[in-house]
């Protein structure tokens, strides 16, 4: 992991600047996103867009989502530093880093085994510590460290994934873009309570999907 990731502060206060333009108030969320080093999870060719607000390749089909989108996701999940979340598509391990500064533990689960130690290396090249990952089917959730008090999954599903909701503790929050429409998904916050769910429509997005599959080493 290379070093050099000295950012400018134009860069930085143009990324605040456009996540309050989406929306996003919360300071904690806003300051963390300013403070990592996003240009650290793309690849070498789009470094220099590392802090525009889009959506950016990142190999294997996947991509890093603009930060509007992450700023949006990670704030409707109202976080403190006693929460245990679980994230569905570790991916570049961006948002993985966003959300281990905000909360107690994260479990993140990723398909391709490939893209998991490249985050892996972003995470202990930042010394995340309180980031536990594996390769796998991330519709399976990880029951052995259920329930979760937030779920965030960062790939769209046909419908709330009922396994995933299974593992989401009552009054918890689950974030999950939802639609099979190549071009248009719509993120949820799905609110667990005693008696049913509470659903949220945040905002229409594009996303790759969510598939069930065992995870590959390519």
């Amino acid at each position: 992991m290379q070093g050099n990731h000295v950012i400018n502060d134009n860069s930085r206060m143009e990324l605040v600047l456009s996540l309050r333009q989406a929306g996003i108030t919360s300071p904690s969320v806003t300051s963390t996103m300013e403070n990592i080093p996003r240009e650290l999870f793309v690849p070498q060719a789009f470094k220099e867009q590392a802090y525009k607000d889009v959506t950016l390749p990142i190999g294997h089909h996947q991509t890093l989502s603009q930060p509007a989108v992450v700023g949006l996701m990670t704030e409707c999940l109202n976080l403190d530093d006693r929460k245990k979340v679980l994230e569905v598509g570790t991916g570049s391990g961006y948002q993985t880093s966003v959300l281990s500064c905000l909360c107690r533990r994260v479990y993140t689960i990723e398909r391709h085994g490939s893209l998991l130690e490249e985050a892996e290396r972003r995470f202990e090249y930042l010394r995340l510590h309180n980031i536990t990952s594996k390769a796998g089917d991330g519709t399976l959730g990880w029951d052995s460290q259920a329930p979760f008090e937030r779920i965030m999954v960062t790939a769209a599903a046909a419908d709330i994934p009922p396994l995933l909701l299974d593992q989401l503790a009552v009054e918890g929050i689950m974030i999950v873009p939802i639609g099979t429409n190549d071009h248009h998904n719509t993120i949820l916050k799905v609110t667990k309570k005693r008696d049913g769910l509470e659903t949220e429509e945040l905002r229409d997005v594009r996303f790759v999907p969510l598939i069930p599959e065992e995870a590959t080493g390519s």
